[in-house]
């Protein structure tokens, strides 16, 4: 029986993956080029999810920066920014996989989630606006609302994250359903895929979601120091996250569609296209 797949990674299938071609001007972008030599320093990096263990062996300590979001039952967000735990286990996966691949990256721990592993929308759109506020370089969103009532919302951060040179690294719902902010143009969207390569990720020809990175039988970071088997398109996210960070800490200042452009040339399914034809002069 074929194992389960969470939604949206199917285009990231062995059999699926579909060539991406590309420019000329973009064959020059090397995975060397773009990140070879980083390791994430100068680089801040948000973690909006149920927390950060900052003891645990593969995060730590980089923890650097912390807040806490909840809405109460009369509708008021209170907040704190002192150190906290991890509620659950999946932040402290996120932030393991990011260090991982960017070990000098500082990690802001942006708490929204309970033991449940479940928050309200009002807490979430805080700790967004939050994160956009302190300026961060890079979030990572293993977490997503349904509520359309929260769109035009999530809607504006995300554009206001963008316009100021934010990139929102977003994870694919694990369900065939609308998840925000995770399919708008101006983020970066992950599914996964079974490799076990960190650094083995895909371009999807064919968005909303735009790329794909392991996410399949990974072990992670867990609570308590420990580790965990998981499956999902949360723990894809977080190593592209990861490498956006290695691209900034390398290429200060890029844009999130600079960024996007350097993923798209350097993933493994992106393939020479035609060349540029010369620009014809207008012989009105």
């Amino acid at each position: 029986m074929e194992e389960s797949r969470p939604a949206w990674s199917s285009a990231f299938a062995a059999e699926a993956v579909q060539p991406v071609p590309d420019l000329w001007p973009t064959r020059m972008i090397t995975p060397d080029w773009a990140w070879g030599g980083a390791d994430g320093h100068g680089v801040r990096v948000g973690v909006i999810d149920s927390g950060i263990d900052p003891t645990h062996p593969l995060v730590d300590g980089r923890v650097t920066g912390w807040a806490e979001f909840s809405e109460e039952t009369d509708g008021r967000i209170s907040e704190r920014f002192t150190p906290h735990t991890d509620a659950f286990g999946h932040g402290t996966a996120c932030a393991g996989i990011i260090r991982a691949l960017a070990p000098e990256a500082e990690l802001v721990s942006i708490k929204v989630l309970g033991a449940r592993l479940s928050g309200k929308g009002g807490a979430f759109i805080a700790g967004l606006r939050w994160a956009i506020a302190q300026r961060l370089d890079v979030v990572n969103l293993s977490l997503g609302s349904g509520k359309r009532d929260l769109m035009p919302l999530f809607h504006e951060l995300v554009d206001q994250a963008y316009f100021q040179g934010m990139v929102l690294v977003t994870a694919a719902n694990n369900l065939p359903a609308v998840s925000y902010p995770s399919l708008f143009a101006g983020v970066l969207s992950v599914a996964c895929h079974a490799g076990q390569d960190p650094y083995e990720f895909y371009a999807n020809p064919a968005p909303p979601v735009e790329f794909g990175a392991p996410g399949i039988n990974l072990d992670v970071a867990w609570l308590e120091g420990g580790q965990l088997r998981v499956t999902g398109n949360s723990f894809a996210a977080p190593h592209v996250a990861g490498l956006v960070a290695r691209i900034l800490s390398k290429h200060p200042g890029l844009t999130p569609f600079q960024v996007k452009t350097i993923l798209r040339a350097t993933a493994r399914n992106a393939t020479p296209g035609p060349p540029l034809s010369p620009p014809q002069r207008d012989q009105r």
